[in-house]
C-alpha cells in the first residue's frame, strides 16, 4: 500500500464499543464487526497505517473466558512472529478490560505493544467514545516509543499499563485510572507523549497445562468465617484480605488450614497500595498470616492477584515459584 509506514492488527471481541440496537427487542447487543468499528473512525487513513482486521468474537466483556484469551493470545503471537506487524489493538467490553489486559500481559513475550480499548458509551448514544478510543489505540499501537511496553489500555486519550489499570467508574468516559501510578502517557496531536518510563515486565509465563479454579474471597466487617469455610475443597487457590493484609481474628484458623492444602494469597480489597509484610503483629495481621503460610500479593490488587495465581497454578508452578513471582510485584 503506497505511503504505508506502520502496520497494526486489530482484533474485535465485542462489548459496548461494538453494540447497536436489536430491531426485534429494542435493546443494544454486540453486533458490529471490526470493519464496522473502523469505518466509524474518521482520519485513520491519513496516518500511513495499514490495518489488518480480525473479527474474533462478538460477546459482552463479562462473557469472555480464559479459553477466549488463550486462543486470542495464540493468534496474536502467530501474527507477530514474523515481525511485519508493529502493534496490535484489541476492542472489547470495559467490564473486564483490567483483567483481560493483565492476563494477556502475563503471556505476551513480543516487543510489539498490544493495546486494549473499548467504550463507555455505545454507538446509539449521543457522543459515543468508541471511535475516539479506537483512533487513539491505533495511534498508540503504531508508535515505536511503546515497543517493549507489553499490554496497555488506552481510553480517554490516556495510556495505562496493564499492571496498574483499574475501572473506577460505572458510566464515565473517564472511567479508567491507574491508582498509585497514573497513566504512563497520553495521546495528543496524533502522537504518544510519554509521562513516565515504560512499565517493568514480569513475563512471559509458560502456557497453561491444566485447568484451575482460583477463588476471590472479599473479607468484610463482621465476617464470621462461615462463607470462607465453603471454599474448602472448591478451588486450587484463594485470594483474601482487606486493609494492608489483615483479616478478622475469627478467620485466622480457617485460613491457616486452607494454606496447608492450597496457596492462599493476601491481597487488599482496596486495590491501591501494597500489602504489608512486617508492621502489624496481632492475630489476623499481615505478619501473623504470613507466618501461617499465606503469601503476600505485593502491590497487586485482588483481581490481578487472582489472575496471577491462576496462571501460575495452571502451569503447575511450585509454591516457591509462586512466592517468588508475587514478591516481584512488591517492588
Amino acid at each position: 500500500m503506497a505511503g504505508v509506514t506502520r502496520t497494526v492488527a486489530v482484533y474485535s471481541l465485542g462489548g459496548t464499543i461494538a453494540m447497536t440496537t436489536d430491531p426485534a427487542t429494542g435493546v443494544v447487543v454486540p453486533a458490529l464487526s471490526a470493519h464496522d468499528l473502523l469505518a466509524a473512525v474518521p482520519g485513520l487513513d491519513g496516518h500511513g497505517i495499514d490495518l489488518r482486521v480480525h473479527d474474533f468474537r462478538r460477546v459482552p466483556g463479562a462473557s469472555l473466558t480464559f479459553d477466549d484469551l488463550t486462543e486470542l493470545g495464540t493468534e496474536i503471537d502467530k501474527v507477530l512472529v514474523d515481525g511485519d506487524i508493529d502493534g496490535v489493538v484489541i476492542t472489547q467490553g470495559t467490564d473486564t478490560i483490567e483483567e483481560t489486559a493483565f492476563v494477556l500481559d502475563l503471556r505476551h513475550g513480543r516487543k510489539q505493544p498490544v493495546v486494549v480499548t473499548g467504550a463507555m458509551r455505545n454507538p446509539t448514544m449521543a457522543g459515543p467514545d468508541g471511535p475516539a478510543n479506537l483512533y487513539a489505540a491505533v495511534v498508540a499501537a503504531a508508535d515505536p516509543q511503546l515497543r517493549g511496553a507489553g499490554v496497555l489500555v488506552v481510553l480517554n486519550d490516556e495510556i495505562h499499563a496493564a499492571r496498574h489499570v483499574r475501572k473506577s467508574h460505572t458510566t464515565s468516559p473517564a472511567a479508567f485510572a491507574s491508582p498509585g501510578a497514573g497513566p504512563i502517557g497520553r495521546i495528543a496531536e496524533d502522537r504518544v507523549r510519554l509521562a513516565s518510563p515504560l512499565p517493568k515486565r514480569f513475563g512471559p509465563l509458560a502456557p497453561a497445562v491444566r485447568d484451575t479454579r482460583v477463588g476471590l474471597y472479599t473479607v468484610s466487617l463482621g465476617d464470621d468465617g462461615t462463607l470462607l469455610e465453603a471454599w474448602s475443597g472448591q478451588c486450587d487457590g484463594l485470594v483474601a484480605a482487606f486493609g494492608v493484609g489483615h483479616v478478622p481474628q475469627r478467620l485466622v484458623e480457617s485460613l491457616e488450614r486452607l494454606a496447608v492444602r492450597i496457596p492462599v494469597v493476601l491481597a487488599s480489597r482496596i486495590g491501591n497500595g501494597p500489602v504489608l509484610t512486617g508492621t502489624y503483629g496481632f492475630p489476623g495481621s499481615e505478619k501473623d498470616l504470613i507466618s501461617r503460610g499465606l503469601i503476600p500479593a505485593g502491590d497487586l490488587g485482588p483481581y490481578q492477584a487472582r489472575l496471577l495465581l491462576q496462571a501460575l497454578l495452571a502451569q503447575e508452578a511450585a509454591r516457591e515459584t509462586i512466592v517468588e513471582k508475587f514478591a516481584a510485584f512488591a517492588h
